[in-house]
């Protein structure tokens, strides 16, 4: 089984990936789904969330990735980038979708990225909107970003675009064409439900 489906499995196993083709949901985006991710689910199940952090930890081995800070957008990216932080032993800091009207009024909190690599850490990515805000805080702040990792990635074009823009790298431990293929292949999505969801990724990521 490939890194890919053991996360596809992990997520699947604890409901963090639900089908809802006769009620779908609006993206803060606009684009309707008949599907939805929560991997803040993940906290709360400990084995599963373990393959998600090790495989974090594999693919930023395997691609090379050199960092000095890790950075989890808030929210759901946080509690991921900061057990990365202690697995890895490397410091990891937290970045705003808006600044606070009290305290200190920063966007990039926990610790100082000037003049630091760091690796953005996000737990979904649809359009890309808030990965590329938090790449253009980290910035501001006088951090460096080329490389982000994210555990599932939906594959659409924009998303695409807007990382390459920002001459930013997207590595994702699963996409949701293979977390469809493994519902499929675990019975549990099928017949015309299937189909629906077949269709609406397949117009969706061409």
């Amino acid at each position: 089984m490939t890194t890919e489906q053991k996360v596809a499995h992990a997520l699947l196993k604890i409901g963090a990936v639900g089908f809802v083709p006769d009620n779908p949901i609006t993206f803060k985006s606009g684009i309707v789904s008949p599907v939805y991710t929560d991997n803040r689910k993940l906290p709360s199940h400990p084995k599963e969330w373990k393959v998600i952090i090790e495989s974090f930890s594999k693919v930023i081995k395997k691609e090379k990735i050199k960092f000095d800070v890790l950075a989890g957008v808030e929210a759901a990216g946080i509690p991921h980038s900061a057990a990365l932080g202690f697995h890895t032993k490397v410091p990891s800091v937290f970045v705003r979708k808006q600044v606070k009207d009290h305290g200190t009024k920063k966007m990039v909190e926990g610790g100082n990225v000037l003049n630091k690599r760091v690796l953005l850490i996000e737990d979904l990515v649809s359009t890309g909107g808030s990965s590329m805000d938090a790449v253009e805080n980290i910035r501001k702040s006088g951090g460096k970003v080329s490389d982000c990792l994210v555990i599932v990635s939906y594959g659409f074009p924009s998303a695409k675009e807007a990382f390459s823009r920002a001459k930013v790298k997207l590595h994702t431990l699963t996409s949701f064409s293979v977390i469809l293929e493994e519902a499929k292949n675990l019975g549990i999505i099928k017949g015309e439900n299937l189909k629906k969801v077949e269709t609406w990724l397949e117009e969706h990521t061409k």
